[in-house]
């Protein structure tokens, strides 16, 4: 009789749903050693190879594809039957302040590994203005808030810096056009900082929508009516970058900083905050080669 160790499975899901070794190993707080040996006895014991590691990074063969499922289920079990056997159980709330533009992709991922990890407790999100927010959160309505700005305030956590861009509809050519049509919501953080660079490079430019409705503004550039700015990574995948070979103006650079995190909020709201700092991560990996060529030319 062959019995599937539970620890085993559980790294097999963090490689899984993180792609690779080391951050699984940074999830799990084990080393990569430790990692890859449970996934070796893991085949070892199974007798299929789980993990295509021909390609540059780890990918699931069909075998690991099938054995995910069960494994989920198999360590959401165990984690139900420890908590209601041992009183290990949370209940609550906790509200996660963010702005519409950097809510994905990030934020989704960070509440279902949430969900998975405290079932009993319920994250309100809060969609709004990094201003907004940071009233919220001085009024004690927010637990953990994330913001786009352009400095640290008190208090403050950074988690990741990032440009701005001119983003546009995949493959519009509304960005040539003069005067050149901008879109932004009223209450936008970015809409002055926009207007002043297209002034300062002397570019005719008109407003495409007057809104205070982003979906608006988006269902504008979508429709390549008009071009808005946002953090470079964090468009929705009917946007893109506009690739204008400095034809347009550079829009510097934004912090995304998270507060609470460091006020011992207790358990569930520090694992929270481990989330979305995880979350971030890849993101300034892909980018920090270039994120240090723009920090240089702005001259940050």
């Amino acid at each position: 009789m062959r019995n599937l160790d539970v620890t085993t499975l559980r790294s097999f899901v963090a490689v899984a749903d993180l792609g690779g070794v080391t951050k699984a190993a940074g999830f799990l707080h084990l080393t990569q050693s430790a990692v890859s040996m449970q996934l070796k006895r893991l085949e070892e014991l199974i007798g299929v190879d789980l993990l295509d590691r021909s390609g540059r990074g780890i990918a699931l063969t069909p075998a690991g594809e099938q054995l995910l499922g069960y494994a989920r289920r198999m360590v959401s079990l165990n984690d139900e039957v420890i908590r209601r056997l041992t009183h290990e159980e949370f209940e609550g709330s906790v509200t996660l302040g963010v702005p519409h533009d950097i809510v994905y992709p990030v934020i989704p991922r960070a509440m279902q590994q949430f969900a998975a990890a405290y079932p009993r407790v319920k994250v309100h999100l809060v969609s709004s203005y990094t201003r907004a927010l940071r009233t919220q959160f001085e009024k004690g309505e927010c637990d953990l808030i994330l913001t786009t700005e352009t400095e640290m305030g008190p208090g403050a956590e950074e988690l990741i810096t990032l440009p701005l861009a001119w983003i546009g509809a995949p493959g519009g050519a509304t960005w040539r056009r003069r005067p050149f049509q901008f879109a932004s919501g009223k209450n936008c953080l970015f809409r002055s900082g926009a207007i002043r660079a297209l002034d300062e490079a002397g570019i005719d430019w008109e407003m495409a929508v007057e809104t205070g409705s982003e979906r608006t503004v988006e269902a504008t550039v979508s429709a390549d009516l008009g071009v808005m700015s946002m953090i470079e990574g964090t468009e929705p995948p009917y946007l893109e970058v506009i690739e204008h070979g400095g034809a347009l103006p550079d829009l510097g650079i934004q912090h995304i900083n998270m507060y609470g995190a460091k006020e011992g909020k207790g358990e569930v709201v520090a694992h929270l905050a481990s989330l979305l700092r995880k979350g971030f991560e890849p993101m300034q990996q892909g980018r920090s080669g270039a994120m240090r060529r723009r920090i240089s030319a702005v001259g940050c």
